[in-house]
């Protein structure tokens, strides 16, 4: 009986890891269509207490969530317009920055020679050879990275679509869940869909909190450097947030290059990169922390597993996506008793789990009496 109950066992497993890998080789083959339609999601999460204000104001559901899309449009067109117009206007003078930039790079050249013994030959040998391959590899760098220019435009037609209807049938949609779990008490199913949107509402809302924040704090250190087009390097960096814990890092490049074309001494690169690490250092430790908080409880480790999950399965688009459907997982592994283990081993550990003595205090909270010696210390 034992041996049949252990083979009952190890089919289960094989069944349950056979289940994810087709799932996540389904949501790999239709992500062209699920990618849209999570953005949509998160979209019209973050657009629904706008359409709610307006429907206040008697008027009807569909001119509602068409406002509420056409507002959320001029945002974000107004944002991109923002920055193709100062990229326009930085190529303007390209020429400038790059008589500087050879000027670097021949100095770097020149000091590689001297500290090293390396001829000049080498070095422009092996940077051509770098360039050739980068450029015939950039093709699908780019491809890899934004997808096809039809993708992109049918992807600016689709998701105001997808949004629209997911406001407008927000209720229909709320009744399908019902359906879709009919042996499951209704009030758990309605609570399990009103916390999935307080999660993602709250994670939403102080994302875009923390990188306005994070987009003063850019600029105001970039103008007290003196680098030019300062508002520009600031919000782009803050938008460069939707890539969790590089963002940040990645945004200070762009600015760091640009004092090093553009000003006499390379320490004002360095106090660019300086200005925003410490930018970083304060959105992790403090910003992030305090205003999004424990609203989104998932552990870092977590996170970054989803990262890259996300990026494998999704690209650039997994990236963004990946910190909001951690978080709804976390909140159906909650839901459901037999996952529960999955959705603690997502959250945030207790204090307890932190302090010096904690394996007798896990042991003691488990009743378990034989507590290893290694645990002590």
């Amino acid at each position: 009986m034992l041996k049949i109950h252990q083979n009952q066992k190890s089919v289960g497993l094989a069944a349950s890891l056979l289940s994810l890998v087709l799932i996540i080789a389904l949501l790999y083959t239709l992500q062209s269509v699920l990618v849209p339609l999570m953005f949509s999601i998160l979209l019209a999460i973050s657009l629904f207490p706008i359409a709610r204000f307006i429907e206040k104001y008697k008027f009807n559901r569909v001119t509602a969530s068409l406002l509420a899309v056409l507002i959320a449009i001029i945002l974000i067109g107004g944002l991109v317009w923002f920055i193709v117009h100062q990229v326009l206007i930085i190529g303007a003078n390209g020429d400038d920055m790059q008589v500087r930039f050879v000027h670097i790079l021949d100095t770097i050249r020149h000091w590689i020679t001297i500290r090293f013994g390396v001829e000049e030959g080498q070095i422009t040998k092996q940077i051509t050879t770098f360039t050739n391959r980068v450029v015939s590899n950039a093709g699908a760098i780019v491809g890899a990275a934004f997808g096809s220019v039809g993708s992109i435009l049918a992807g600016v037609v689709i998701v105001p679509l997808f949004t629209f209807f997911l406001l407008y049938y927000r209720d229909f949609f709320r009744e399908f869940f019902f359906h879709a779990f009919i042996s499951t008490p209704k009030e758990l199913v309605s609570q399990v869909l009103d916390k999935i949107y307080y999660v993602v509402q709250s994670y939403l809302v102080g994302l875009v909190t923390v990188m306005g924040i994070v987009a003063i704090l850019n600029t105001v250190g970039l103008l007290v450097l003196g680098i030019p087009y300062a508002w520009f390097f600031g919000i782009l960096a803050s938008l460069l947030m939707l890539l969790p814990y590089i963002g940040i890092a990645i945004g200070s490049v762009l600015p760091a290059l640009f004092a090093l074309a553009t000003k006499d001494s390379a320490w004002y690169a360095v106090g660019v990169i300086a200005w925003f690490q410490v930018v970083q250092f304060l959105e992790g430790n403090f910003l992030t922390p305090n205003i999004v908080g424990g609203k989104v409880s998932i552990n870092p480790l977590m996170a970054l597993v989803g990262l890259l999950l996300g990026g494998m399965l999704f690209g650039l688009a997994g990236l963004i996506l990946a910190i909001p459907m951690t978080a709804v997982l976390k909140v159906v592994f909650d839901a459901i008793p037999s996952m529960t283990a999955f959705g603690f081993l997502i959250g945030e550990p207790e204090q307890y789990h932190l302090k010096k003595f904690s394996g007798k205090i896990l042991m003691k909270r488990w009743k378990i009496n034989n507590v290893p010696a290694s645990n002590d210390a």
